[in-house]
């Protein structure tokens, strides 16, 4: 059976990739390149997978919007 989810990426400050699937709490991982951190995340669900009991349904993908805020 295959299950999408969404995925968000980012790059921190030591310019590692980091990816974390909201939909799955705690799910999380990070890499030095997009094709390594792939492969990762794919690991990460299938983990968190074995271990969720009340895995909600996924939202639908809308978009993503950078927000500029004045602090």
């Amino acid at each position: 059976m295959s299950r999408e989810f969404n995925v968000i990426i980012e790059r921190d400050a030591d310019g590692y990739f980091v990816a974390s699937v909201p939909t799955l709490k705690g799910c999380h991982t990070q890499a030095k390149s997009l094709d390594e951190l792939m492969e990762r995340i794919r690991e990460a669900i299938a983990l968190c997978l074995e271990f969720e009991e009340n895995l909600e349904d996924s939202l639908d993908f809308v978009g993503v919007q950078r927000v500029v805020v004045e602090v």
